[in-house]
């Protein structure tokens, strides 16, 4: 597994549940039962399924999932194509990373 550059995360107020980010990449996002979309990770990507959907991990900013560098064009893409303007993409942070569970 190679270390990521970037992660994401989602910001609930600004998410209009529109779901055209899980259509693009869906190995990064998932629509929550109430109709907003949260980021994961995927076993096949970093050894475990984590949703970050407040109830088995942190969501929004404090719900940061890490990208795979095989995903990066496509979770852009997700960002540049949503409508609420809500996925926030940075730089990969260990320190963000290591706290994201606190």
């Amino acid at each position: 597994m190679a270390d990521p550059d970037l992660m994401v995360w989602i910001d609930q107020d600004l998410c209009t549940g529109d779901g055209i980010c899980e259509e693009i990449c869906p190995d990064v996002f998932q629509g929550r039962d109430d109709g907003l979309w949260v980021v994961k990770e995927t076993a096949s990507n970093w050894g475990a399924d984590i949703v970050f959907d407040g109830n088995q991990a942190p969501d929004g900013a404090r719900g940061v999932a890490r990208v795979p560098t095989s995903l990066t064009d496509s979770v852009v893409e997700a960002a540049e194509e949503c409508p609420g303007e809500c996925i926030m993409i940075e730089p990969f942070d260990a320190d963000i990373f290591a706290k994201r569970g606190a």
